[in-house]
């Protein structure tokens, strides 16, 4: 009897931590969390463990929280959805009062954890929550351009580590709030090339002209060659205390080539695989690209 019991406790506890990890969608949480200690390594003039964990515990909370938030106000669009219906609250395993009561706690709990590394921190923390809530949010539903005011709060995390290591807000971070800026159309509308049919369910507008035809595409091509021209903008010396040696510049450039054939791929097929390529390639670009920022300034 006592084992059985047990298993259900044991059960019910781990369906709440699912649930838990599709409401604040942890993967993505992981990866801001990982932009964010990467912009720290490159700001901070000496590695405080202390101020890591608080970057990588606030980092989490405030995603966790915008997407609890997101997830509350989009309910019914998402039931509409094959790829959300089963999310928690649609699936009507979490009511919308404990997810608020989810995302409010993380607000809070991000905030004085960004706070207490900085006010800046905290301030820009803010920002992407409201952003992310207030304007991209609604918007997905009004006009395709929600993905440049979703681009805004989707770039501030590697611009915030370095703001949390030093306080301050200048042409370093605002360069690493630039390649994540620009890194997002090509991923977003991929990813929205991909899930097309299923976005229109909804009632999302995420493509830039609405379809999938060779204008997306080639927009796509240009926001890829925007982003690969400033991510290796700090090895013409111009950007602060942030520098990229030539060797490491050569190895972002080729890696920012690479996923620009997969652009131009995306433009020639048009199809699903293509955009698949295209989206695991910028995937494979932001997190090779932050750690030969990272490893570059370390030797």
């Amino acid at each position: 009897m006592k084992s059985a019991v047990s298993t259900v406790k044991n059960t019910t506890w781990s369906l709440i931590f699912t649930d838990f990890k599709e409401i604040t969608k942890v993967r993505l949480a992981v990866s801001v969390v990982f932009s964010s200690i990467a912009g720290y390594f490159l700001g901070a003039y000496t590695i405080e463990p202390l101020s890591v964990l608080l970057l990588g515990f606030g980092g989490y909370c405030m995603v966790g929280a915008s997407n609890a938030y997101n997830q509350i106000i989009e309910r019914d669009l998402d039931a509409l959805m094959k790829r959300t219906k089963n999310r928690p609250i649609p699936a009507g395993r979490m009511s919308v009062a404990t997810a608020l009561t989810v995302a409010i706690a993380m607000t809070v709990l991000g905030v004085v954890s960004l706070y207490i590394l900085s006010p800046k921190t905290a301030l820009f923390g803010a920002i992407s929550i409201f952003l992310y809530t207030c304007a991209y949010t609604p918007l997905k539903t009004v006009t395709p351009l929600s993905v440049f005011v979703g681009a805004i709060p989707g770039a501030i995390p590697f611009m915030l580590g370095w703001v949390a290591a030093t306080n301050d807000f200048g042409i370093e971070p605002g360069t690493l709030f630039m390649i994540q800026f620009f890194w997002q159309f090509p991923h977003f509308w991929s990813l929205g090339w991909m899930l097309d049919e299923d976005y229109k369910r909804g009632g999302f507008k995420m493509l830039p002209t609405g379809k999938k035809d060779n204008g997306t595409a080639l927009q796509i091509i240009l926001y890829t060659i925007w982003m690969i021209v400033i991510s290796i903008m700090p090895v013409f010396g111009f950007t602060g205390r942030l520098h990229l040696s030539i060797t490491a510049a050569i190895v972002v450039l080729l890696m920012g080539l690479v996923m620009l054939g997969f652009a131009f791929r995306l433009y020639e097929k048009k199809d699903n695989k293509a955009a698949r390529n295209l989206m695991l390639a910028s995937v494979s670009y932001i997190t090779l690209m932050q750690i030969v920022y990272v490893v570059d300034k370390l030797i």
